[in-house]
């Protein structure tokens, strides 16, 4: 759900029905937040490491800007959101750009993550996840993701709370590379590396960005 502009105020972590409360509130309105365009990051990645026919899961995927675009790639695209009316923009999104995306209202401990099942996992500024959330999310990424399947993720930096141009206001919820090494130990890292770079994601990323790109894949054996 491109986690971007979240200001957690919450002593504990949030349910599904607050999440999707949360969510539909910033979704309910006829703007796409995070825009139409894919995130840069994916499509880069997408491009040395996916190809058409692959199967893919997009964690939280909002209102479809990333799966519709893999989609569009000739990907088999499954997403899920915690927002249902996130979903409805999806699924118009999908309509109008002709293409087939497989959407499931969930949030991440409600989904199925089937076994071996993907050739790829997409995660793209989700960082709503506070850190046990995020270790989980890691866990099920490598449980259905198939032997030499990748995960993506893009995520934000600590330095990001300098710029203030989208993303958590929670230290907690950024990314470090020893973090996010540590989280993906049972993966072949491709690429992890912290970088800054001018974001126009909609209105939710715009301006100087403090960015994480991750690239790790299950091992074959």
């Amino acid at each position: 759900m491109d986690s971007k502009n979240k200001q957690v105020h919450q002593d504990k972590p949030m349910g599904f029905c607050d999440a999707t409360q949360f969510w539909n509130e910033r979704f309910d309105n006829e703007e796409f937040i995070f825009g139409k365009e894919p995130n840069e990051y994916l499509v880069e990645k997408s491009k040395q490491h996916l190809k058409p026919g692959d199967r893919v899961l997009c964690i939280a995927d909002g209102e479809g800007r990333n799966g519709v675009w893999l989609a569009k790639q000739g990907m088999q695209v499954v997403g899920f959101d915690a927002s249902d009316i996130a979903l409805k923009k999806a699924k118009r999104f999908a309509q109008e750009n002709k293409v087939d995306v497989e959407y499931a209202f969930s949030d991440t401990d409600s989904y199925s993550w089937p076994k071996n099942a993907y050739d790829a996992v997409i995660g793209i500024f989700i960082q709503f996840a506070d850190p046990a959330m995020r270790e989980r999310i890691f866990q099920k990424t490598y449980e259905t993701l198939k032997p030499g399947g990748v995960f993506i993720l893009q995520g934000y930096t600590p330095k990001q709370l300098e710029y203030k141009t989208g993303g958590p206001s929670l230290i907690e919820h950024l990314y470090t590379e020893e973090l996010i090494r540590e989280l993906a130990k049972d993966f072949s890292i491709l690429e992890l590396r912290s970088y800054e770079k001018f974001l126009s994601e909609g209105a939710r990323h715009e301006g100087m960005s403090a960015l994480l790109g991750l690239v790790a894949q299950k091992p074959r054996h």
